[in-house]
């Protein structure tokens, strides 16, 4: 099957079956008209000697700086040589392969002013499995992405280096050894394929589908927990969440219902206590509330990927070329930023109930820290340890990117987003928050063989299935190190 790219109507489930699932993608042919058009609007202004930024001007501050017509191709050969000084670890494949897309995606909209043989080149790198090598640091978020995208850029001209196959190769090798050959880029190509915001959208779609992941998993987990901790069940019953009215509050509440049916485990007020800590009384608010702000996240994350990002657009019909600023990052970086402080918190409210499995004080009759042997062996002391650590490092990294702005190109461009670092902390604090969770996962399934698994709901017992289809019950002290990764992969 084939997923055809227009600019307007990508969306996650597509995502999903080309990055995750490798569906080969084609530029609608509705599409080609509005690209045409819009090209034909950057020649005719080129003709008429109009003078326009970033097709016969220099760039930024260079942005006064006239260029002769014979010089206007080198331009863009320069743009992309000057920008590609990105730094620090590369983006993942599946980050670039995002980037290649969701590009090829942003000028397939038709309002970039490049020819269609641009738009095709990212899509053949995308298909044939051509990865630029994409250094993760140097983005402001504002002007675009400018740095990590001339990166992207480089290889379709034969330059930078690409993975191929898994291995690194040039861009020219790489292509080639793909069957491609290198474009030619002409006026406005270079600047409309590095001023957008698809390093940190891309970054943030990736981090998005992860913390979808995540939330499922985490749900699932708080479950069994509850049951390890022998949870006072009214605290889940729809009368109290109705008329709070929040819908993702009520989702949450009606799903830990339903993953807790027929369990003999949970309890009821004044059976062994009339109400729980927060950290189990609390799940729907918090997981709720977490819920919500990937519902506002996914919202924006699907505007931008379909929007028009570059500067300056060409609107075909009325002949106009804006010189604008739709690559300022600013809704992303809030978004990501939003995005970070929420798996911030689904490990901190993790991390809570880590504490009260392992804490004899808290653990209403399990052994203390879920030890086979108290005393004898420390059992799961130090993975709450472990998770207090990750919850405070993600503490530090969930301080928002986008309060933050530094003047660039001599004070031209002097309020910019930091988009691209908000992402980039959001997938570190995701990454961190699901080690919790699948600490949380493995406290909870040794609670729940304490208590004897049979006596668990189906649903949390199926979990506990799955959990302990890739880690067994802890008899005596060993390193957990494997066993939490391994589980956290799998999350």
């Amino acid at each position: 099957m084939t997923i055809y790219l227009n600019g307007a109507s990508l969306d996650f489930v597509q995502i999903d079956k080309i990055i995750n699932h490798h569906e080969l993608v084609a530029i609608d042919q509705k599409a080609i008209q509005q690209i045409m058009s819009s090209r034909q609007t950057v020649e005719r202004h080129i003709l008429a000697g109009d003078v326009i930024y970033g097709i016969n001007t220099g760039f930024g501050k260079f942005s006064d700086q006239l260029i002769s017509n014979r010089n206007i191709e080198t331009l863009q050969v320069h743009l992309l040589r000057s920008h590609a000084c990105a730094v620090g670890e590369a983006f993942s494949d599946r980050v670039v392969r995002l980037m290649l897309l969701l590009r090829a995606n942003a000028l397939a909209k038709g309002y970039s002013g490049v020819r269609p043989d641009i738009i095709q080149a990212l899509i053949d790198c995308l298909n044939k499995g051509v990865i630029p090598v994409v250094p993760s640091q140097g983005s402001l978020g504002a002007s675009g992405d400018l740095a990590p995208l001339a990166h992207l850029a480089l290889v379709l001209i034969g330059e930078g280096e690409a993975v191929y196959k898994g291995k690194k190769l040039s861009g020219a090798d790489a292509l080639s050894a793909a069957g491609l050959s290198p474009i030619q880029l002409k006026a406005k190509e270079g600047l409309a394929l590095i001023n957008g915001t698809q390093a940190m959208t891309a970054t943030g779609c990736a981090a998005f589908m992860d913390m979808t992941r995540l939330m499922v998993a985490a749900n699932r987990t708080a479950a069994l927990t509850f049951e390890a901790l022998r949870g006072v069940e009214e605290a889940f019953w729809d009368e109290s969440h109705q008329v709070r009215v929040f819908p993702e509050q009520i989702q949450a509440a009606q799903t830990m219902m339903g993953y807790l049916k027929g369990s003999k485990l949970t309890t009821h007020q004044g059976d062994l206590r009339v109400q729980d800590a927060y950290s189990l009384r609390c799940i729907p608010q918090v997981h709720g509330a977490i819920q919500r702000v990937m519902n506002r996240v996914q919202e924006d994350l699907l505007i931008e990927i379909n929007a028009a990002t570059d500067n300056p657009l060409i609107f075909a019909q009325s002949g106009h070329v804006i010189s604008g600023g739709n690559f300022h990052g600013e809704p992303i970086a809030f978004a990501m930023d939003f995005l970070g402080i929420a798996a911030a918190e689904l490990a901190t409210i993790s991390e809570r109930r880590i504490e009260r499995m392992v804490n004899p004080q808290l653990n209403n009759g399990l052994p203390a820290f879920l030890s086979a042997e108290p005393g004898l062996q420390s059992g799961f002391m130090i993975t709450q340890y472990v998770a207090a650590s990750l919850v405070s490092e993600n503490k530090v990294l969930a301080h928002p990117s986008s309060v933050d702005s530094i003047p660039s190109s001599a004070n031209q461009e002097d309020h910019v987003s930091m988009g691209t670092t908000a992402a980039r902390k959001a997938v570190q604090i995701i990454g961190n928050t699901r080690r919790v969770v699948a600490i949380e996962a493995l406290c909870a399934a040794q609670a729940a063989d304490f208590h004897g698994s049979e006596f668990l709901a189906k649903e949390t017992h199926a979990f506990y299935q799955e959990i302990r289809s890739l880690v067994p019950f802890v008899v005596q002290d060993k390193s957990l190190s494997a066993s939490i990764e391994k589980l956290a992969e799998a999350i």
